[in-house]
């Protein structure tokens, strides 16, 4: 039996909790949603946005086709939870891949494919729809729970942690480290990710500390600085690219290629030390994005292999944002990883150190 004495200790507990979870249920339509996620994004100043740690966008074609097919048909989806900020803009938590996705759909930017009940709306963009049908679309309500700017950035990683483990998001290395095990995948373990720059460089934000997210970043920089320019990501997402790479790589590393990658690894690790004044990260952001991630450290490797005598003065990577297409290729809008974004971001990294 509980004394009374435990029984008042846990709900002064739960109640103390429960203040700090402070939220109001809101519908908004699909055509206002969209707008509101929109308008003024390059500016990054749009009332709904994707924060930092979000910004790899992982579903394929398929899996953004049959998110669209669902509304059509009528069927429930997932609630879409925001956070208010103290600027009144509402970050969000869970379910940025649904918004790009709608916004996509929206914008004439994703063929349906693949679908297996609307069939006949296979291969057809939103402009292709009847008028009917499109506003039947943009007036469908999509339901979301939004934490007011009470909730600390504590709740919202919680918050994101607990609606996500399991995710692809977060997990795709675990199940790489127990599905592909081998000489490679035990090199990304237990030597680059233990790298003391690459911790120091690459700070991670909460929400993805404990999910082998350095060994992900990794993996990500050899797998995309082996295969281009030809990258074969579009329409399946880069975690088919990065399987099929670990898989591989497992059955072909030798030593001597072992060699080669840690001196690839720590010379490129070596020049953003010296050279870049934040590291990964984007300037007055305390968290790198995978995007970014990969832009500098393949841009890196790809300039140094030109030439090993490059300018070693500081510069600030962040000031690489005033170019509006960088800008663009780097926000995470939508397919961050087609092949023809991978290539213009990477090559715009080793041209402005090249040029410097």
């Amino acid at each position: 039996m509980l004394t009374e004495e435990k029984l008042a200790d846990i709900e002064r507990q739960i109640l103390d909790e429960k203040k700090t979870v402070d939220f109001d249920t809101r519908e908004f339509t699909i055509e206002f949603l969209v707008q509101k996620y929109l308008t003024d994004i390059d500016t990054e100043e749009n009332d709904i946005f994707v924060p930092e740690y979000q910004r790899d966008f992982v579903w394929d074609d398929v899996r953004q086709s049959r998110l669209i097919e669902s509304i059509t048909l009528g069927l429930p989806i997932p609630i879409v939870f925001l956070a208010e900020d103290v600027n009144g803009r509402l970050e969000i938590v869970d379910g940025s891949q649904r918004i790009r996705t709608l916004a996509a759909f929206i914008s004439d930017e994703l063929t349906l494919s693949r679908l297996e009940k609307l069939t006949e709306l296979n291969d057809l963009k939103f402009s292709d729809l009847p008028k009917s049908r499109q506003k039947k679309i943009n007036n469908t309500p999509i339901r979301m729970i939004v934490l007011s700017e009470s909730a600390t950035e504590e709740v919202r990683n919680d918050l994101f942690e607990r609606i996500n483990r399991g995710s692809d998001l977060l997990r795709n290395m675990e199940k790489r480290k127990g599905i592909y095990p081998g000489p490679f995948n035990d090199f990304i373990y237990k030597e680059c990710a233990k790298n003391e720059l690459m911790v120091k460089l690459a700070p991670l934000s909460k929400s993805v500390i404990n999910r082998q997210e350095h060994e992900e970043l990794i993996l990500r920089f050899f797998a995309l600085m082996d295969s281009y320019p030809k990258f074969s990501t579009y329409g399946r997402g880069i975690g088919a690219m990065l399987d099929e790479y670990m898989e591989a790589k497992n059955k072909s590393f030798t030593p001597e290629e072992k060699e080669i990658k840690q001196k690839q690894f720590n010379e490129m690790l070596n020049f953003v030390d010296s050279v870049f004044e934040n590291g990964f990260r984007k300037k007055n952001v305390n968290s790198i994005t995978r995007i970014f991630f990969e832009a500098i450290s393949v841009g890196v490797h790809l300039a140094l292999q030109e030439n090993e005598s490059l300018n070693t003065s500081k510069l600030d990577a962040g000031e690489w944002l005033k170019d509006y297409h960088f800008k663009r290729l780097i926000s995470g809008t939508h397919r961050t990883h087609s092949p023809d974004k991978i290539n213009k971001r990477i090559d715009f990294v080793k041209r402005q150190l090249i040029n410097r």
